[in-house]
């Protein structure tokens, strides 16, 4: 790890392999002399693994909260296989404690070095690849860094799928919990949570005023959450280790179901409104277009201060695409508002990125009430800390 020797000039292969390696650390209030000590042990520790050269702890002159603990190793592959080791995750685990869910892990290919001894490194840097998506940093891990809505509510939601067979089990579990506390501090409040299945696809939808991590985290340490979330565990098609920080980190970074887009109706609503889910059946690959097709939609339908729809959210990774809309009125008595679908040429777009199956059409009236009937989420619970009613 770090060295107490006095520099000697870097010596390289024309063909540098080398990896840098860059963690950015927020250190929680009251744990900084505690994370001192645990580096303190650690850096000893990782000095000792093949393939490690060097690193360096910093911390922020503007925030003394933040630090940056930069590593340099042989090359990538002797770093993958440390940092997936079972040695590497005891190793850190002393960690877990002093550091807060927002960080991020990054990784560079060193290219080109200059030093007082001279200028190293002959490494050709490597092509972006077209359309790469930059939503999240990459590295992050974690919740993603969300905006808030035209009303300045953040949305974020997450999925999983469970056992077949497990579904009234998981229904009865996710919906007979009481709701945590919706006050997270002076600046976070949980706003609404609501929870669709279909199939054995589950979606949980947060709204939050204020931080999404600060919140989510305050979620996931009460203890009824904690209870509901053991309970699901062995109904899970992927298994998770709550008990392990970073395995659980991992898992909810992976069932994160990211706004794509939110729309929000400039009149307030003079009723209540229905809340409805759609899960789309999207063609491989097709999942972004459907997203950019479905906000166009909305951007339009929330522009009438008269149509049924309130507002809606796009929820979209990979081909996972969820459209959770509030109305006016039911969807049942306005299903194209339900599903997003305008007009024809919209239905013969959209049904061009979906496995609708030789019958299915959405330019009728038949066609859009039977596929609302089988795509619409079943709604298992709606708690809003603004209507006591739901809570």
């Amino acid at each position: 790890m770090t060295t107490l020797s006095e520099p000697q000039p870097k010596q390289h292969d024309e063909a540098d392999t080398r990896l840098r390696v860059v963690l950015m650390l927020e250190i929680q209030d009251g744990a900084q002399q505690r994370f001192l000590d645990v580096y303190e042990q650690l850096r000893h520790q990782v000095a000792s693994v093949p393939g490690h050269v060097s690193d360096q702890l910093c911390q922020s002159i503007n925030d003394p909260r933040q630090w940056l603990i930069t590593s340099e190793w042989k090359d990538q592959e002797t770093f993958l296989e440390w940092v997936d080791s079972p040695a590497h995750r005891e190793m850190v685990k002393p960690m877990h404690g002093c550091v807060s869910d927002n960080f991020r892990s990054l990784r560079y290919a060193v290219l080109r070095e200059t030093s007082a001894a001279g200028s190293t490194g002959t490494r050709a840097p490597m092509e972006v690849p077209p359309g790469l998506p930059r939503t999240t940093p990459a590295g992050h891990v974690g919740p993603p860094r969300v905006d808030p809505g035209p009303d300045g509510v953040v949305r974020h939601a997450l999925t999983f799928t469970v056992k077949p067979g497990s579904e009234p089990e998981v229904a009865r579990i996710l919906s007979g919990y009481a709701s945590p506390r919706a006050e997270v501090d002076e600046h976070t409040r949980l706003r609404r949570t609501s929870l669709f299945m279909l199939g054995n696809r589950v979606v949980r939808a947060v709204e939050v005023i204020g931080n999404l991590s600060d919140a989510l985290r305050h979620v996931a340490m009460q203890p009824e959450v904690r209870a509901v979330e053991e309970a699901l565990n062995p109904h899970l098609e992927e298994s998770r280790q709550l008990g392990d920080p970073q395995a659980a980190r991992a898992f909810f970074a992976r069932a994160a179901l990211p706004a794509r887009h939110q729309a929000i109706a400039s009149s307030p609503a003079s009723a209540r409104l229905h809340r409805h889910a759609v899960l789309y059946p999207v063609r491989p690959d097709r999942g972004q277009e459907v997203a950019e097709l479905l906000a166009e939609h909305d951007n339009l339908a929330t522009a009438d201060p008269t149509g049924p729809v309130a507002a809606a959210t796009v929820f979209h990774r990979e081909d996972v695409v969820v459209r959770l809309v509030d109305l006016r009125v039911s969807a049942e008595a306005d299903p194209a508002a339900a599903l997003g679908v305008a007009d024809d040429r919209q239905a013969a777009v959209l049904a061009g990125l979906l496995d609708l199956g030789p019958q299915g059409d959405l330019r009728t009236a038949a066609g859009l009430g039977a596929f609302l009937a089988a795509r619409a989420m079943n709604p298992v619970t709606d708690r809003s800390s603004a209507d006591p009613i739901n809570n």
